[in-house]
């Protein structure tokens, strides 16, 4: 009789241990992230610890009702932080820097992995499947370069899903831990 119940209290674990619903699906689909590296950061010159942005080199391809400006401001204070951590500065006025940094963001509404491929070079190929509507694809690219060179060194290029749900401090933060993830290479100086 116990070896019974036993038997009918492990499965019954094991059955809701191996259900879930559709929405918990839908949250871990979106939560996945995939990334691609490439170029070699021994190509960067250390001797000045300054970073500037690159010219012409910042892009958002969003829908109208992002305020692009406030997504470049946001990801310059995002990178600025990180790039700080790695122990570079903002170059002043007078100062040359020793990196550039060219970035860009890219809605998937607005912008296909194809589209991405061409002008970037890199698509990391994150899948929609079993993805919920209420999220988007995002794609986000860092390049570093040498100011001396017009090719970058170094690309990171990152796709994930945003919750246009969330508020804009959430979204905020996510966006902060994954600029981070993305510069985590870079070594410190």
């Amino acid at each position: 009789m116990i070896n019974k119940i036993l038997m009918i209290l492990v499965g019954l674990v094991l059955v809701v241990g191996c259900s879930s619903t559709d929405s918990e699906q839908q949250q871990m689909a979106a939560t996945r992230t995939t990334m691609v590296i490439s170029g070699d950061l021994s190509s960067l010159n250390t001797s000045s610890k300054a970073f500037a942005w690159h010219p012409t080199m910042f892009a958002v391809h969003a829908n109208d009702s992002l305020d692009s400006d406030v997504i470049i401001q946001h990801m310059q204070n995002a990178i600025t932080k990180v790039m700080q951590t790695k122990g570079y500065h903002l170059a002043k006025a007078n100062e040359t820097p020793s990196v550039l940094v060219g970035y860009g963001l890219a809605l998937e509404s607005e912008m296909s992995d194809k589209e991405i491929l061409q002008k970037a070079g890199l698509v990391a190929g994150l899948s929609t499947e079993g993805v919920a509507d209420k999220y988007e694809k995002g794609s986000v690219l860092v390049a570093l370069f040498n100011p001396r060179t017009p090719m970058p060194v170094w690309r990171v290029l990152a796709q994930g899903f945003t919750d246009l749900d969330k508020t804009p401090l959430q979204r905020e933060q996510r966006f902060e831990q994954l600029l981070a993830t993305m510069l985590k290479p870079l070594p410190t100086l």
